[in-house]
C-alpha cells in the first residue's frame, strides 16, 4: 500500500483501514500458528502497512 494513497483519505477512513489491517494481521497470525499460511511474507507485509497507517495518523495527529 502506497502512502499517498493513505494520506488522500480523510482520518476517519485511516482509523478505519487501521482496525481492518490489525484483523487482517491477526488472521495471518493465527493462519501461521495452525500452519495454514503458505506465504509467509504477508505477515511482513501486513506488519508493514500497519506502521504505515499508524504513522500518517501521528503526522495527521490523530494519534496520542
Amino acid at each position: 500500500m502506497k502512502a499517498a494513497v493513505i494520506r488522500s483519505k480523510t482520518a476517519t477512513e485511516i482509523a478505519e483501514m487501521l482496525i481492518s489491517l490489525r484483523k487482517s494481521q491477526f488472521g495471518l497470525r493465527m493462519q501461521r500458528a495452525t500452519q495454514q499460511l503458505t506465504d509467509n511474507s504477508q505477515i511482513k507485509k501486513a506488519r508493514k502497512d500497519v506502521a504505515r497507517v499508524k504513522t500518517i495518523l501521528h503526522e495527521k495527529g490523530m494519534v496520542k
